[in-house]
């Protein structure tokens, strides 16, 4: 795949802009604390005093998992397209919060053990019946992850808004997002494995153990392109190539929690530049999600204790975007409301 290109954010001179804009509102400076800092990111996304929220949507991007035969998981594999059914009868977590902020969803079909035929609301992009183990071989071939990278991108851009929300589904996704973590940051596995659907301290030490043994396995691997394909799933590459798309585009993107900001973990070894598109949602409670975060440099707007992944996450954070697009439109200045702003000292 050919990666498209991402400009940074920076503009000096917008910048010194969205700060007189935001300081001149009618409040202390910096009383607004995260939102003034989300407002300024929208204004440098979209290089305007005048920002939007246009038409939000979240893709939730689903796929089964080769390495679920190593007993990585709490549940069965099946329940990936248990869940997919429960996405399309409209019944899931992600369904909920998605309609309630007026967010569009779309359901996509990576890579699920399962044959759905065609369906309303579905869209089939299946590479495969779930990847391969990554304990014994790689996950994926090059050619398959450069596939569902393009088939993400093309996804993206095909979206109307200027925001996109990452969720994804998938049995044993964890452990591929924490081996992803492990090989791209070098952080020890036990620091980035944690319970995933929950999976009791014993289980926790076994995932831990696998991933040590395939990064052994796969030692030479380094090269981001190749990390995501040994070790990555369907539904991963398929929301990097999404991710990277989307800050080409200049859309706003809503990372979700631990497995989306692995995918995106990816995307910034390729191009370093897509974080200054991204807002995180959350920090999800599944163990390795702050490490992740920190290492990203990622401020997260909520920490709600949840790990339920879905996009349920950036659904939630949509709010926090209009709240800042809005402040900085429609607030009143200290002179259009003919309030004294703040005195000299003396």
């Amino acid at each position: 795949m050919r990666l498209p290109s991402i400009a940074a954010t920076a503009n000096p001179e917008l910048a010194g802009q969205l700060d007189a804009a935001i300081d001149d509102k009618t409040k202390p400076p910096g009383s607004l604390g995260a939102l003034e800092v989300l407002a300024k990111q929208l204004g440098l996304i979209q290089q305007s005093l005048a920002v939007t929220v246009d038409r939000p949507a979240i893709l939730v991007f689903a796929g089964d998992h080769g390495v679920v035969a190593e007993g990585i998981s709490a549940f069965p594999q099946e329940v990936t397209w248990q869940m997919v059914e429960n996405f399309l009868a409209d019944g899931a977590a992600i369904n909920v919060f998605a309609r309630q902020n007026n967010a569009a969803l779309y359901v996509v079909d990576a890579g699920v053990n399962h044959d759905f035929g065609a369906r309303p609301g579905l869209i089939d992009r299946k590479l495969a019946h779930g990847t391969r183990n990554f304990a014994l071989e790689p996950a994926m071939s090059a050619e398959q992850c450069a596939t569902a990278m393009e088939h993400g991108a093309a996804l993206v851009a095909d979206l109307p808004g200027n925001v996109a929300g990452f969720g994804e589904m998938g049995i044993g996704n964890t452990t591929s997002a924490a081996a992803l973590m492990h090989k791209l940051t070098g952080i020890p596995a036990g620091e980035c494995v944690g319970a995933g659907t929950g999976l009791p301290p014993e289980g926790v030490l076994r995932k831990q153990r696998v991933i040590e043994a395939a990064a052994e396995r796969h030692a030479g691997v380094s090269d981001p392109l190749d990390v995501l394909a040994t070790f990555g799933g369907f539904e991963i590459a398929m929301m990097t190539g999404a991710m990277l798309r989307a800050a080409s585009l200049r859309k706003t993107l809503l990372i979700d929690g631990f497995i989306v900001t692995a995918a995106l973990l990816a995307a910034s070894r390729m191009a370093p530049a897509i974080l200054d598109y991204c807002v995180f949602a959350h920090c999800s409670d599944e163990a390795g999600h702050r490490r992740m975060l920190d290492r990203l440099g990622a401020r997260p707007l909520l920490q709600l204790g949840m790990r339920l992944g879905e996009g349920t996450g950036a659904a939630l954070a949509l709010p926090l975007l209009h709240a800042a697009a809005n402040f900085l439109n429609q607030m009143a200045t200290f002179s259009s409301a003919s309030v004294s702003g703040k005195s000299a000292p003396a």
